[in-house]
């Protein structure tokens, strides 16, 4: 157990921004999966720009980082550009 006031507070913080940063990457996770299981090429083109704004606020709070965000977006890009 931590000795310091300051100690068992810093875990408190970390385990509560643990389990936030968990929850959004894990959303944002099931919505590039639900995006890469589009076959429609209108509903995924629907769906890709709510994606890109899910991972570009994700990048800009540190979730995750910037160059993965911008890899996903470019590869989801490249996918509903291929779609018939």
């Amino acid at each position: 157990m931590a000795n310091h006031k300051s100690s068992v507070k810093r875990i408190r913080q970390t385990a509560t921004r643990r389990l936030h940063n968990r929850y959004y990457a894990k959303t944002m996770r099931n919505a590039v999966r639900k995006l890469r299981a589009t076959t429609d090429k209108a509903a995924a083109a629907e769906l890709l720009p709510k994606v890109q704004k899910m991972l570009d606020k994700l990048a800009k709070t540190n979730i995750i980082h910037k160059n993965k965000a911008s890899n996903l977006k470019s590869s989801l890009m490249q996918y509903v550009n291929k779609l018939a």
